[in-house]
């Protein structure tokens, strides 16, 4: 069940937009540093899975199947959080979520830094793992906020939508600049991500966790309910209470027959 914001319009997809930035970066790091694997993007690694019959593609299957199974682990951590917190405590869940995951990865920045979570050989597993399970609870928490067009991860159907409901193909045309966005910034998050890179994979995860934590701290701060701008369906009114009938007026009493001459008179 897809449950309201409690930012507005704009600000929700901000956040949801910087969160696409988070995976760009984050995936920039796992798959240019920890050996061609997504710890975002599940559909790659399942097709990399695939891929690593062949032993020259140089794809690890571990790497796929750890990838996978982290991400499945924080999804479902994130999924049950989100099942049980979001209808009693919808700013406390949205910002424990993202603040796992921003201090998630950020303890991963750490480690990294100082050499104890390695990005090469099998310890990268260790780090594969780790990372995904904290963009599982990202993808769980941003399936319930029920933004079909902002999935933070998949942008196959964003480009799908785009596509086919355009005013082109005789659709309505919806949410093309939305869509359209979350792909650029995706781009850019990933576009980033390698540049840093040049300089180190740990400032790359340092400033995706930098990001998610800005995401926490601004579902902390909500203050706009969102029950608050939904209208109230139609069905939910209360009908309007019809004004009284008023009485109907008495009619007058007929007045009696006039009683003829008797008969005889001049």
């Amino acid at each position: 069940m897809a449950i309201s914001s409690p930012l507005g319009r704009r600000q929700t997809v901000a956040a949801l937009l910087t969160l696409t930035f988070v995976t760009g970066l984050v995936d920039a790091v796992s798959y240019l540093r920890l050996g061609h694997v997504f710890v975002a993007n599940m559909t790659g690694n399942v097709v990399f899975l695939g891929f690593s019959a062949d032993p020259r593609s140089g794809l690890s299957a571990a790497a796929s199947v750890i990838a996978i199974a982290g991400f499945v682990l924080g999804a479902f951590a994130g999924g049950r959080a989100g099942h049980h917190l979001s209808a009693r405590h919808l700013r406390g869940w949205l910002t424990g979520a993202f603040a796992a995951e921003a201090l998630i990865i950020g303890t991963v920045a750490a480690l990294a830094g100082v050499g104890l979570l390695p990005y090469a050989g099998d310890g990268r597993f260790a780090t594969i793992a780790i990372l995904a399970s904290a963009l599982g609870v990202q993808n769980s928490t941003v399936r319930h906020l029920g933004a079909p067009d902002l999935t933070t991860t998949v942008l196959t159907l964003t480009l799908t939508g785009v596509a086919a409901d355009s005013t082109l193909a005789g659709g309505p045309g919806s949410r093309p600049h939305r869509r359209l966005g979350s792909v650029a910034v995706m781009l850019a998050g990933a576009a980033a991500g390698a540049g840093i890179l040049q300089l180190s994979p740990t400032a790359v995860l340092a400033l995706a966790a930098i990001l998610a934590a800005a995401v926490s701290l601004t579902f902390l701060t909500a203050t706009r309910a969102p029950a608050s701008s939904a209208p109230t369906p139609a069905a939910a009114r209360p009908a309007p209470t019809p004004a009284p009938a008023r009485p109907a007026p008495i009619p007058a009493p007929a007045r009696p027959a006039p009683i003829p001459a008797p008969a005889g008179r001049t």
